[in-house]
């Protein structure tokens, strides 16, 4: 077995676990679009990865703009998309905290990150920075989807999740521990194992990192702090006619933001707030 590490490397064998639902998750946006915000066709995904949404929208005749850290990622979601996508689709290398595009600031109908890539941003800092960074490209009506799971500071044991998918001849196995979560450092540690087999081939691709933890109410204090109110919110079923209820167990969220009104753009806060 061949030991390797970071599945942002490995972009065919990410999609193989978290593609299967792509078409359902444009679906849902499409109908949130309709339903919460402006209807209209220009979109942005903060950290895009290898662009299957990006490819998925911009084959429905959407203008679709994108951005990743890894440029892996990027390299493989550019080469996936048909001469007729392109036309469609800007993507570039972009923090999620850092990006700005003076062309789409006030023109974004809708705005989406549904795989908890948010808890990658390791501050209340960068959360805030990303966050009203997003609201200034948003059209007063835009929406911006963002999906993640609350922590429960409570639980005892670690939690577990498996996956399994297939790239051509070749078999992948996903196994992702999200370890307990600290209340005082807001963090949970998380190990992801991609096991590939194939013909002449045998990887354990490991990759280890920190999510920062949420609870409902922190994330409801975050969002006020960005100049943003949660218009609903849905989990990951991604039904458009059973948004959650107040009170809700479900850890799962799929919150819809907007900015709101009247408010201003916030401070961005010092780099050594942490917490």
């Amino acid at each position: 077995m061949e030991r390797r590490n970071d599945w942002y490397e490995h972009p065919e064998y990410y999609e193989a676990i978290f593609g299967t639902d792509t078409e359902r998750e444009v679906d849902f946006l499409l109908a949130l679009s309709a339903k919460h915000g402006t209807g209209g066709k220009q979109w942005l995904e903060p950290a895009c990865g290898a662009g299957r949404l990006v490819a998925a929208a911009a084959a429905r005749g959407l203008k679709v703009a994108g951005y990743d850290i890894s440029e892996t990622m990027l390299a493989h979601a550019r080469e996936r998309l048909t001469p007729a996508q392109r036309r469609r689709v800007k993507l570039r290398a972009s923090r999620m905290e850092s990006f700005a595009e003076p062309s789409l600031e006030g023109r974004v109908d809708l705005a989406h990150n549904l795989v908890s890539t948010f808890r990658y941003l390791d501050s209340e800092a960068a959360a805030v920075e990303h966050l009203s960074g997003t609201r200034k490209l948003l059209r007063p009506e835009g929406i911006y989807v963002l999906g993640f799971h609350l922590s429960e500071y409570e639980r005892t044991t670690p939690e577990h999740e498996r996956w399994v998918g297939r790239v051509g001849r070749d078999s992948v196995v996903c196994n992702t521990h999200e370890g307990l979560p600290d209340r005082r450092l807001r963090r949970s540690p998380m190990r992801n194992r991609l096991r590939v087999t194939g013909p002449g081939k045998d990887w354990l691709i490991e990759t280890t990192w920190f999510f920062r933890t949420y609870d409902g109410a922190q994330a409801q204090r975050l969002f006020r702090a960005s100049g943003m109110r949660v218009l609903a919110t849905y989990d990951f079923d991604y039904r458009i006619d059973e948004p959650l209820g107040r009170g809700s167990p479900r850890l799962d969220r799929v919150f819809v933001l907007q900015p709101a009104p009247d408010a201003a753009l916030p401070r961005r806060p010092s780099r050594r707030a942490k917490r």
